[in-house]
Parts: C-alpha cells; structure tokens; sequence
C-alpha cells in the first residue's frame, strides 16, 4: 500500500491506531492488526496509524502482518504524522522527505473516522478521544468521558452503587496513606482481597492478597502503575461478560448484546498471562448459567454500559456468586480485539463474525448520515 493509494480513493478513509505509549503496546499490535485484517476493503480505505512505545505517531503502508509481530516500524513504510488544529483539515499531516529536500514536506490526508485500537493508558483513558474531539475528528468507540470513567475503577464503582446495582466493597489509597491505615483498611474487608491500580489495564499491578504480611508490596506493585490503588473485597464466585455494540442515546432494547461468556479459572485469578494465554483457564460461551441468569446478566450491563455513557462498543464485566448475585467488576471501552478474543468470541454466538462486527461498527458512524 502506498500513499497515493490511500489519498486517491472515493472510499471513507478510516484510520485505525495502534500500539502506543502503553504497558499494553504489545496487546495493541495484536489488535490492530486484526481490526486492519477484517475492514472490508471494498467499502473503507483503511489507514493504518502506528504510535511507538516511545509515543512518536506514524502512518505505517506495510504488511498488516509485520504488525502483531512488532516488525512495523522501518524507514520503507512509516511517515511521520502530525496533526493541525484547523478543524477543516479533519485529518493527519503527513510527514514526507526526498533526498532533495532541505526539510520534509507535509502532506495533508483527510479521514473520515478513527478507530482507537489502543488499550489501557494514553489510549483507553480519554486522553486519544480528547484529541480527537478537538480536531473535530468521529471516534468509533466512547467518548472521553465515558473512556476516563470507565477507566477508572473507583469512580465506575461510585456510579454502578448509586444506582443500586451491587460492587465489591472497596477503600482508595495513596502512597502517602499510612501503614496503620492500610491495614486496617484490609482487615474491614477481610482476606483475601484485591490490590489494584485505580487506571490500568490487563490486570497489571494487580495482586490477590492473602494475607497481612503481603499487603504492603501487594500497594507498592500497584502504585508504579497508578499513583491511586483500591484494596477490594473479594468476591466468592467467577467472572462473566457481556459484550454490548451500540450508540450511547439508544434505548436498552435496541443495544446489540452478544451471548455472555463465563471465565473457569483452574487457580488463582484472571490476570495478563491467563488473559492471552489462557494455559490454565477456560472462556465458555455461552456461559454454564440458566437462560434467566444471562438475561438478568444482560440487563444489569446494559444498564451500568448507558449509565457510563459507553457508546459504540464495550465490554462489561461481572462476578456472579454461587448464590447467584451478580457484582459489577469494570468496563473495556478497548477490550481485545483479535477474532478469538472475548468480546468477538460473544458476538460470534450471537450470529456475527469478526469481519461482520468491524463493518458493524464502522457503518454506525459513516453512513449517508454521517459521511461527509
């Protein structure tokens, strides 16, 4: 794919991001790779826009390929981009330089939407939707203000429990709150319990402490992912999904809801290795639970997903104790996005394959309504 490429069609350009500066880069590739795969390239020019680790921004004309494996960045097929604060632009400035030139040209190259495939900080957080939103540019996906909340644990909690729906009991702490707190912090909640950075993803930093002398390193893990971490109750039970496509000013009803999906953990919890491994554990979908349960299930995420302002797509996930009450646990505004992964695996069961799901998403923002 060359440049004249992507600037001489009649197609919408999508441009779809991936990497980033995030402990989650490697996800990304993964994800964006997938996405850049299942774009019916019939119907949208997709355009491929790469953020490093180091958090430098590329438009990337290679194999889609060469991404998951981290082999994208080369000076054949990445071109610097940047962006103008001139709305009408409504796009990226391509960074060009031949051999002739004293400095580099830029090249402009307008988009019609962005697909963020960027998970966890500077990406799932509302800080690449809030630049979006100030060069006047559709993100496919939620908003900043649905992205920062959901993002953040604590206050996700806050709004789930005003609205009656059950979370695990849970206290906040900085690095500066005393020890003798901590602790008596913990033995409110009883152990076992969770340690967790407030903001970030793929369960990094989080520890399941099981008793007092762990508590202390278990916070210390935490904080170099975040400088707030909750210690939270522990929930006796296991983890559902439920994977919800739809704009954030529809009705529950016509939310598209894909068939919940229930995570058999063999020992310990569901944390980054388990996640894209899953050496120990099992993904069933549909989840082993009664028809009743998984509507009752549906419901309460739909709820928790317009009560968040989530709009486009998330993934909402829930404990369910053997009891049969359900707990809110959190919201992936960015969940994996790869075709076996959980939130296209659920919508599988409902009928739609990944390339079905890609299109979906897309044609909700660039329709005759939307397309200019």
């Amino acid at each position: 794919m060359k440049i004249s490429h992507i600037q001489n069609t009649n197609l919408p350009r999508i441009a779809v991001l991936f990497g980033g500066n995030s402990s989650e880069y490697q996800v990304s590739l993964s994800s964006g790779s997938s996405v850049l795969h299942a774009i019916n390239k019939e119907k949208f020019m997709p355009v491929p826009i790469g953020i490093s680790k180091e958090g430098r921004w590329f438009l990337y004309t290679g194999d889609p390929d060469s991404i998951a494996a981290d082999r994208w960045q080369d000076s054949e097929n990445c071109f610097p981009v940047c962006f103008s604060a001139d709305q009408s632009s409504h796009g990226f400035l391509i960074s060009i330089r031949d051999t002739q030139d004293a400095f580099p040209r830029l090249i402009p190259l307008s988009i019609q939407a962005v697909i963020p495939v960027l998970h966890g900080k500077n990406g799932e957080d509302g800080t690449v939707q809030g630049l979006f939103a100030l060069l006047g540019i559709p993100v496919i996906g939620c908003g900043v203000l649905s992205s920062s909340l959901c993002m953040d644990k604590e206050r996700a909690h806050q709004i789930a429990d005003n609205l009656g729906i059950p979370v695990p009991a849970s206290f906040g702490v900085y690095a500066s709150t005393p020890e003798a707190t901590l602790y008596q912090m913990a033995e409110n909640l009883g152990y076992p319990l969770f340690v967790k950075p407030v903001r970030a993803g793929s369960s990094f930093g989080i520890t399941c402490v099981q008793q007092k002398d762990q508590l202390l390193s278990a916070v210390k893990e935490a904080l170099i992912y975040d400088c707030r971490v909750i210690l939270e109750e522990k929930i006796d039970g296991f983890e559902v999904g439920c994977a919800i496509m739809g704009r954030n000013f529809e009705p529950a009803h016509q939310l598209t809801i894909g068939e919940v999906d229930e995570i058999e953990l063999t020992d310990g919890f569901f944390d980054y290795t388990e996640k894209y491994t899953l050496k120990t554990s099992k993904i069933h979908v549909p989840a082993r639970i009664s028809n009743q349960k998984a509507e009752e299930i549906k419901e309460m995420a739909a709820k928790i997903y317009l009560a968040l302002d989530c709009d486009y797509f998330a993934r909402v996930d829930l404990f369910l104790t053997p009891e049969g009450k359900i707990y809110f646990n959190e919201v992936n505004t960015i969940p994996g996005f790869t075709s076996h992964s959980r939130f296209p695996g659920m919508m599988k069961s409902k009928g739609i394959d990944f390339p079905a799901l890609v299109d979906r998403l897309i044609e909700m923002e660039v329709s005759d309504g939307n397309f200019n």
